[in-house]
Formats: structure tokens, C-alpha cells, sequence
């Protein structure tokens, strides 16, 4: 199957304090507001084309919007569309021109686990810069990461539908598969789907320029007294650092650097036993896993579930 997805664009939050999650990403996490509507905050990272990488809304309850990935062509869209609808998969609109920052084409639908999705093509890049030397900002939005209670349908469904590939997956020797990391290009994963007790959000991965950049966003977050559950450390699937924070809605949220890039006709996937040591943390700086971090990592249930964000 033809592969019509790029790549991740952004990743859309929902919250009851929008103005304290507002503060925290346009403050200490490092991204730059720019542009706002009623209840509404577009954020951007300095060094991404992307127009915006999260957006908040307020509302009542807490949960994730929308995930956006990006198509090469407004033919593209109408393609996966087609493929969609025929399918049987529920399409929550038609493709059309978006409203949202930089325009563009696309269209939504829900994955199988009732995440509304989002895939456009033709946004206007926005003007974005080099990252400096020791800036410790994010570059990018990196990847997302989902709970779900079946990864293997999870899975079976991004790669049946979108054309997501399996990069590695983290195995656990008495309950099994615990991570399928996704990719949908030659990043190590744009998407990873976790085993979870229900349907949330996991984590939202930002990248930074490099290590020393990724230390001193980890010390500066610290010294503002932001929470972090795990971390500093680097993975063995996908090679990246890793340091794990809490936004004030207890989302986790990653600064991360130097995710590998796969040869994509050579790869093969390995399982890697999530109980060793070595496999969750390379180095052996990062505090040990524990519950605490796993309760953080499954979220609150998200009640977003097959119900259309209202913008």
C-alpha cells in the first residue's frame, strides 16, 4: 500500500485551565504563541516549518483533540479520504480548506480506538529559524505517543490504513508487547501505541537542537520547579534522551534529542525486553522505573473518545 502520511504536524490539547497551561508551553517548555482566537492558543516551535505544533482549547474537561499528520498533495488527502470511507472507517468531515493557521487541505476521522485524527497537505510553511548553540528551546515536535488497552489492534489499524510501519517494539517476558513504535517515514517513530488501561494520551515528545542543549532544557525546567517523573536518559529503541515532565494538567511531556533515522529497506524490528535495564535507559543516569511514572504515563481516561472536538 501506497504510504500517503509524511509525517507528524501537531497535537491538539484540551484543558479546564487554559490559562495556566497557556502560561506553561509559551513559558518555561519554550514554544512561541502565535496566533490566538477565543479559547484558543496556537503554539510554534522556533525551529519548525510547521505553523504550530500544539494547540490548546479550553473546555470543561480535559482530553486530546486531535492528532495531525501531514499528506504531500491535496491528492493525497483526497486519496486516503477514499481509502478511508471505503474502508468503513467514520469520517467526522469531507476534505476541505482548513481555518486554522497557514490554511490548507484536509480532512478528520476517528482511529480505531475513537482518537479523532486529522491529515492535511498545502499549509503555508511558517518562517522559522536556526536553533543557537546551548538554545535549549525545542526545535521540533518529535513524536506522540498514545495508551491504548489493544496495541495490537492499534497497530494492525495504523498500518492497515495510514501505512504506518513497526520500527522496534518493547516486550515484557510475563504480559507481553508493551510499545509498538511507529513510523511513518525514516524517523524511528513519529507514533508509539502503549499498552494501557484505556484510551489517553501517553506522552507528547519535543526535540531539541542536541545533548547539550537537551541538559540544559532538562536543568532549566528543574530550576523553574517544573515536575519531572523520569529522566535525564537515553532509550535503546530508537537511540533518543529522554527527560519526562508533567504540564499542569499532568500530561507527560518529553524533551527529547537524536531519534534515529532508519534505512527503511533494511530495517527489521526487534523486540526488546522493557525489564532490562539497558533497554529503558542506555546510559543508567535516569531514576529507575517505577509505578509512580506508570500511573503518570496512563493519564486520566480521556472522555474525548469518539466525540469530534467542536473545532
Amino acid at each position: 500500500m501506497t504510504r500517503l502520511i509524511t509525517h507528524l504536524r501537531h497535537v491538539d490539547l484540551a484543558v479546564p485551565d487554559f490559562d495556566k497551561q497557556r502560561e506553561f508551553y509559551a513559558g518555561v517548555w519554550g514554544l512561541t504563541e502565535v496566533a490566538t482566537d477565543t479559547g484558543l492558543s496556537f503554539l510554534a516551535a522556533e525551529g519548525s516549518p510547521e505553523q504550530y505544533i500544539i494547540r490548546l482549547r479550553k473546555a470543561e474537561e480535559k482530553r486530546l483533540d486531535l492528532i495531525a499528520f501531514g499528506a504531500a498533495s491535496p491528492a493525497d488527502v483526497d486519496a486516503l479520504a477514499e481509502r478511508l470511507g471505503k474502508a468503513g472507517v467514520q469520517l467526522i468531515s469531507k476534505p476541505g480548506e482548513l481555518a486554522t493557521p497557514g490554511g490548507g487541505y484536509g480532512f478528520r476521522f476517528f482511529d480505531i480506538d475513537g482518537r479523532t485524527v486529522e491529515v492535511s497537505a498545502d499549509v503555508a510553511p511558517r518562517r522559522h529559524r536556526k536553533i543557537e548553540p546551548r538554545e535549549s528551546i525545542p526545535v521540533r515536535l518529535s513524536h506522540v505517543v498514545v495508551n491504548s488497552p489493544d496495541i495490537n489492534a492499534t497497530r494492525e489499524w495504523y498500518e492497515t490504513h495510514l501505512g504506518f510501519a513497526l520500527s522496534d517494539t518493547l516486550g515484557h517476558p510475563r504480559i507481553g508487547e508493551v510499545m509498538h513504535f511507529m513510523r511513518c517515514n525514516p524517523q524511528h517513530h513519529s507514533l508509539a501505541i502503549a499498552r494501557g488501561p484505556h484510551v489517553s494520551l501517553h506522552h507528547i515528545s519535543f526535540e531539541l537542537r542536541g545533548v547539550d542543549e537537551f541538559m540544559f532544557g532538562t536543568g532549566r525546567l528543574l530550576r523553574a520547579g517544573v515536575r519531572m517523573i523520569w529522566g535525564p536518559g537515553r532509550h535503546l529503541a530508537g537511540d533518543n534522551t529522554f527527560s519526562y515532565f508533567l504540564d499542569p494538567h499532568g500530561n507527560t511531556v518529553e524533551y527529547t534529542t537524536e531519534l534515529e533515522e532508519l534505512d527503511e529497506d533494511t530495517w527489521h524490528p526487534s523486540v526488546h525486553d522493557f525489564t532490562k535495564p539497558e533497554v529503558s535507559d542506555q546510559w543508567g543516569t535516569a531514576n529507575q522505573i517505577d509505578e509512580v511514572i506508570t500511573r503518570e504515563s496512563f493519564n486520566d481516561v480521556d472522555r474525548g473518545v469518539f466525540v469530534a472536538p467542536p473545532v
